[in-house]
């Protein structure tokens, strides 16, 4: 794409991971390489199938193991290294996360961890201390503008070398293991100890307020054999993570800076590091600044490499750009794991690739073994070779997969997309233990489906064991710590079931049941079309409404709406949820968008309206085509809006255009506006002719949302959405997961109208303390 007066360069695209491997075991990792050929785009990669193979491949890299290892991977790979100033990578890195990922940044005080949104024009200046070996604290003012500051010799090698000679571990991460076991009182010397057990509160100490590490162990006769290890490794950790606090606030100080980013694989995802880092921020300032960290905290220097390559447009993206999925090596946590046992499996983590057929035998992606405290450690630990290379910490620092769409777009008619909030309800503790019973039951229904979907073959059942071994995993993550992956809210979490189903290539788990569904509905669609043609514009305005309702009963999210589908036909359940529909609703704008249907449409009528559909069969035959219809009859532009992916039933904007076709056989209304809107063309040849010479119609015109979830996000919708809004003045938003999980309190540039029947108990208590099969029909003109 050509981007104003700036050189052209290619639309960039595709996924990044994020592994950590240890030099140690760097020839293993080149084997890995080498045998995925990843260098060369992979083994599925056109230039690789084609032959076409560059022979002379550069990557760039930083840090001392760019120069140190430069000639390992010319030999191995032939790659050559191109080298970037680390600082350069270091805070360039940094600037690009802060400013592409929306939930980056966290605090951590008291185990407790909060994700703090960074205001893109009030990110800097700010203080970036890396932790590695030693530890650098960078000054940034802008992109492409620091200076290094200070910094100190005393960080993570020095925990871990002195740690290694105290202790005799073998590994960095056991030595953090350890201090989670530890007892500092025991080796450091605290205020309380000296002032007989009494804190020293004139100048703000408490009793157990370390006063001098290892000062214990001054008075004490004894050898270092007679002390814990574990002790050793919280009192080192503790004194070094004080240290690094104190310094870097300092510094802070020195420039009035109020926020801090602690990065580096020191910490490495440790909660009590963070904690103690925190502590000593929090103490010194008295409050006033703020430790925080990144999620990609131990990949700044390399993200930074890769930002150096030029003519990327990198540089141009934004967060709505951006969308992570989630890390498919989620850590097995305690707890009962609802589904097949784990060990059926024999299930290790693969790296890039989420899982690998070896014969009859699925290699998944989801861990072994007992939990550790760190979520480091405790796992089984496959020996380092070929594809099942992996990194031992990645899964303790959730970080997901990166990937990157271009064609993403804020949604235009967002009222204020700052103060924007997809969830209607946030997912705390309590609520996910409940959603988590709801997804772990529905779980084997829902495998049932994906592998019918493939035929029953004996690989779409072991995929689909498989993929429930992943998604319970990643449930037990999330009972452990609902923030592991992000500020997450039900439609993350609805979401997530979706992407693993995907990563197990389960493409459309409900197909058959849509084909089956759409099928009945269009069969009773002219009868119902005849129907509402008999009416008044008042009473068919409401019968409209009440469809959309009754349709929406049609879900098979929903538990309790499943249980209908064994009671009748889909005409019989439709007509029996009509009944059920019959005013007042739960929420009961009609009468609002009464008078603006039919009252004040005389006067400004609506030009153009997007209707978010839902389900397929009935909800969006029976339900929102009718409502479509009604619209263009006004002669409004309709434009309706389907997921781009599948999603449990829901209907795809590639499934809307046969369906439209198919009904537009019965109607020449949708005819009309469908051939004016290019879903039909030359395809109605012969039938219904009486209407070539109709009046031209208002088109009706089908857009994919770029979502493949129940839910919608407005910060992240297709382009082609993006640009369908720009002339809308009416949005309708229907079903649960668009109108009352997500968007409820959304406000927005035009007249809203939210439709949905809420088919969960829990659900309607806390947002009215109403019941289930409550309907809203909730109107809300632009002010």
């Amino acid at each position: 794409m050509f981007n104003g007066g700036r050189r052209s360069y290619p639309i960039l695209g595709g996924r990044l991971h994020f592994v950590k491997f240890e030099t140690g075991k760097l020839n293993e990792c080149l084997d890995f390489i080498s045998s995925k050929q990843l260098h060369r785009g992979g083994v599925d990669s056109p230039s690789w199938r084609s032959g076409a193979q560059p022979d002379d491949i550069v990557i760039k890299a930083t840090g001392g193991g760019a120069y140190k290892y430069a000639d390992l991977f010319k030999e191995r790979l032939g790659v050559s290294l191109e080298k970037e100033d680390e600082m350069d990578c270091l805070v360039s890195g940094a600037n690009f996360l802060l400013k592409a990922i929306r939930h980056e940044a966290f605090t951590h005080m008291d185990g407790h961890k909060e994700y703090v949104q960074i205001d893109q024009n009030d990110l800097f200046p700010f203080l970036l201390v890396n932790v590695g070996s030693g530890v650098s604290i960078i000054k940034v003012d802008g992109h492409g503008k620091f200076q290094r500051v200070s910094g100190t010799n005393v960080g993570g090698g020095t925990y871990w070398g002195l740690g290694r000679l105290m202790t005799k571990c073998k590994s960095f991460d056991e030595l953090l293991e350890l201090s989670q076991r530890g007892d500092n009182s025991t080796m450091d010397m605290l205020v309380g100890d000296i002032y007989g057990g009494l804190d020293y509160s004139k100048i703000g100490l408490s009793a157990s307020t370390i006063a001098s590490s290892f000062g214990k162990t001054i008075s004490e006769n004894k050898e270092l054999s007679d002390y814990r290890p574990e002790d050793i490794s919280l009192s080192l950790l503790r004194m070094i993570s004080y240290n690094i606090g104190q310094i870097s606030y300092l510094n802070a100080l020195r420039y009035g800076l109020k926020r801090i980013f602690f990065g580096g694989f020191f910490i490495r995802g440790h909660a009590y590091t963070m904690d103690t880092i925190s502590f000593a921020v929090n103490f010194w300032s008295k409050g006033e600044a703020q430790a925080m960290f990144l999620r990609h905290e131990g990949f700044l220097g390399a993200l930074g490499a890769f930002m150096s390559y030029e003519k990327h447009g990198l540089d141009d993206l934004r967060v709505h750009h951006l969308v992570e999925r989630f890390p498919m090596g989620a850590p097995y946590v305690g707890g009962k794991i609802h589904g097949p046992p784990l060990g059926d499996l024999n299930a290790k983590i693969s790296w890039m690739e989420k899982f690998v057929q070896k014969g009859t035998q699925i290699i998944a992606p989801v861990p072994m073994g007992v939990p550790a405290t760190t979520g480091m450690g405790g796992f089984e630990r496959p020996t380092s070779k070929g594809d099942i290379l992996r990194s031992d910490a990645s899964a303790a620092l959730n970080v997901g997969v990166l990937h990157l769409v271009p064609t993403l777009d804020v949604f235009p008619l967002l009222e204020d997309p700052k103060t924007y909030e997809p969830n209607t309800i946030d997912l705390d503790q309590d609520e996910f233990k409940y959603w988590f019973k709801v997804l772990s039951d529905h779980l084997p229904d829902l495998v049932d489906k994906a592998v019918a979907s493939e035929g029953g073959t004996d690989d779409a059942t072991r995929r689909g064991d498989a993929f429930a071994h992943a998604f319970s995993a990643h449930l037990a993550r999330l009972m452990e710590e609902p923030a592991a992956y992000g500020k997450f809210g039900l439609a993350n979490l609805l979401e997530l079931r979706e992407e693993c189903l995907r990563e197990f290539q389960f493409v459309d788990a409900y197909i058959s049941i849509k084909q089956r569904e759409n099928e009945a509905s269009l069969a009773v669609l002219p009868d119902l079309l005849m129907e509402l043609d008999t009416m008044n514009e008042e009473a068919r305005l409401l019968a409209l409404i009440e469809g959309v309702l009754a349709a929406n009963i049609f879900d098979w999210g929903s538990r309790a709406c499943v249980e209908l589908y064994h009671k009748g036909t889909i005409i019989e359940i439709y007509r029996m949820s009509r009944k059920k529909m019959q005013r007042p609703w739960r929420i009961d704008d009609f009468d609002m968008f009464k008078k603006r249907m039919l009252i004040d449409r005389k006067d400004q009528p609506y030009k153009r309206a997007l209707l978010f559909v839902d389900n397929s069969g009935a909800d969006v035959v029976l339900g929102m085509l009718p409502l479509a219809r009604e619209l263009l009859r006004h002669g409004t532009e309709v434009v309706l809006v389907a997921n781009s992916l599948p999603a449990l039933n829901d209907v795809t904007a590639n499934e809307l255009p046969e369906i439209i076709a198919e009904a537009s056989k019965h109607c020449g209304i949708l005819r009309k506006a469908a051939e004016a809107g290019g879903l039909l063309v030359d395809a109605m040849a012969g039938i219904q002719d009486d209407l070539k010479d109709a009046p031209e119609s208002a088109p009706l015109m089908v857009v994919e949302n770029g979502c493949g979830s129940p839910c919608i996000d407005f910060r992240q919708v297709s382009s082609e959405l993006a640009a369908a809004a720009k002339d809308a003045d009416l949005l309708i938003l229907e079903g649960m997961g668009r109108a009352l999980h997500t968007n409820l309190n959304a406000r927005f540039k035009c007249d809203a109208l939210k439709l949905a029947m809420v088919k969960n108990q829990r659900l309607a208590e806390k947002l009215f303390n109403g019941n289930i099969y409550d309907c809203i029909c909730k109107f809300e003109p632009v002010s």
